[in-house]
């Protein structure tokens, strides 16, 4: 029997200073829309998402809120398991960086990485940015400011640990040429390469003795072991690894994708393999960097009052359809942009108009025109007919191509395409016309069976991110799970004759009032701070 392909994906562990807004979210979103689509492949897939609960700004926000930082990250553990729950992310694990399984491997990691030379006491002398946990330079600075964040930096000096990052400097740079490929979008792979890595890498600080919330040094227990060393972990000691259990780490690793946001591209594209380097193990086969989901007035920000949670659009506009605009939004890594009448725009005119009314109207016509039943394939008896069939064929390549490469919004842009040709298809052949017409029977099946066809491909497609719509979709075309498989896109010649659609299908749908939701999201944004 051959052994079933594997595929692991991993969301970035997020540090839990609050509740989790679409931004948050997105990252998550994206990976279990890779999985679904991997799993209509054929693959065994894993995905992991987590929380990286260590560090000053937890400790910090701790203190702030009156509790112990456990107390806090335990409070924020259970509202991400319950946000996963609501979207339904169906993450294989879901790991938690204060659990023994993670901080004992941890501390195996440092030790070793301590024994071989890696690691180094010294003194650390510089900037610090709290919130993002990340050391910077004079250089790298914005307008003094942490160029991530945009926030003030502090000086700091402490006796600290160090990595030797120097010593995998030209390592690093042979991986990248061997492996062009290995971040995208590509042009965050360049920035990345062009202004972190050519210019020469400093040594890492790895350990910090003016707090105590995380990981200790074994050896030198003042010492906490840096966040991202602590954290990055995460997706081996998930698996497993250095336990007395290694079986799913020597099933999945290395890693398929690692998922991430452009603003932690750093420490996945250049800490992360120096460090598995460093262990002897194999890297990821890619990172995907995203952009961010921004306002008009510029990030999301709980201060600025621009926050969107999902659960304000999911319990009002549905799951799918706000899965829908989040995984439409950024193309190609880049940023995108929140509106709440962008968000009104897309349910009316993309899910409504273009997706509920191509069924709605489907249905009806079968009903009307072949007492609800989808007719035999009877080929393309017409141009028509046969340019439908070409470029829908095409686009699911196309569609294909950009999944395969987690470029979801491409992938959704290009199934709109075929909504759209579908419905040019039915004001091309006007059903009602041939209805009217003495020889029009044949036509009028083959026009039957083509929109219905299409819908079945249209409700695979879309299956790895709006699964409830596609399930309705195959509900009310009556279509049985062995036709609901990707493998089965390619052909036309699918359908079983006689098969039986519902007799008025519930939209899949409605239309919004624009000016009253718009008066909603804008009132929930304003309550939710």
């Amino acid at each position: 029997m051959e052994k079933k392909k594997t595929f692991y994906i991993t969301t970035p562990i997020y540090y839990p200073s609050g509740k989790f807004h679409i931004g948050t979210a997105y990252s998550t979103t994206v990976a279990n829309t890779i999985k679904k689509y991997k799993e209509l492949r054929g693959y065994e897939t894993y995905l992991l998402t987590g929380l990286d609960e260590h560090g000053q700004k937890i400790q910090t926000v701790a203190e702030k809120r009156g509790m112990t930082p456990q107390e806090h990250v335990d409070e924020m553990a259970n509202l991400a398991k319950e946000l996963w729950k609501l979207m339904k992310i169906e993450n294989n694990d879901f790991i938690r960086t204060t659990e023994t399984r993670h901080t004992k491997r941890v501390e195996e990691i440092f030790d070793k990485l301590m024994e071989q030379g890696d690691i180094y006491k010294g003194q650390y002398e510089g900037l610090y940015c709290v919130p993002c946990e990340t050391f910077f330079t004079e250089t790298q600075l914005v307008n003094g400011k942490c160029p991530d964040c945009g926030r003030d930096v502090i000086s700091m000096k402490e006796e600290a640990y160090f990595f030797n990052m120097k010593k995998y400097q030209k390592r690093l740079e042979e991986f990248y040429d061997e492996h062009p490929d290995f971040i995208e979008p590509a042009y965050r792979k360049n920035e990345l390469f062009n202004n972190f890595i050519k210019p020469g890498l400093e040594d890492l600080c790895v350990t910090r003795t003016s707090f105590d919330w995380g990981i200790k040094v074994k050896k030198d227990p003042k010492h906490v072991v840096y966040v991202w060393l602590d954290a990055l972990t995460n997706y081996i000691t998930a698996l497993g690894y250095g336990s007395e259990d290694e079986t799913l780490f020597n099933k999945f690793w290395p890693a398929d994708v690692h998922v991430v946001g452009k603003d932690i591209i750093r420490f996945h594209g250049i800490y992360w393999p120096i460090f598995l380097m460093a262990l002897d193990l194999p890297l990821p086969k890619k990172i995907f960097a995203h952009g961010w989901i921004m306002m008009k007035d510029g990030k999301m920000s709980k201060s600025v009052g621009n926050v969107v949670y999902p659960e304000l659009l999911i319990n009002r506009y549905g799951l799918d359809a706000t899965k829908y605009y989040l995984l439409r939004t950024l193309m190609n890594g880049q940023d995108g942009i929140f509106t709440p009448e962008d968000f009104i725009d897309r349910f009316n005119y993309d899910l409504c108009n273009d997706l509920g009314n191509l069924l709605n109207r489907t249905i009806g016509m079968i009903n009307k025109y072949c007492e609800g039943y989808i007719p035999e394939y009877s080929g393309c008896i017409n141009e028509v007919d046969k340019d439908l069939e070409e470029y829908t064929l095409e686009q699911i390549k196309v569609s294909e191509e950009h999944f395969e490469n987690y470029r979801i919004a491409q992938a959704i842009q290009e199934i709109w395409k075929i909504i759209a040709r579908t419905n040019k298809y039915i004001d091309e052949t006007a059903p009602w016309i041939l209805a009217k017409s003495e020889n029009g029977k044949e036509k009028i099946e083959s026009v039957m069976y083509h929109l219905a066809e299409n819908l079945r491909k249209i409700a695979i497609l879309i299956k790895p991110f709006i699964e409830e719509t596609s399930n309705k979709i195959f509900s009310q075309l009556n279509i049985k799970k062995d036709l609901q498989t990707w493998d089965s896109l390619y052909k036309y010649e699918h359908i079983p004759e006689k098969t039986k659609v519902i007799e008025k299908g519930e939209p899949l749908f409605i239309r919004l009032n624009k000016e009253e939701e718009l008066s909603y999201i804008i009132e929930g944004m304003k309550k939710s701070l």
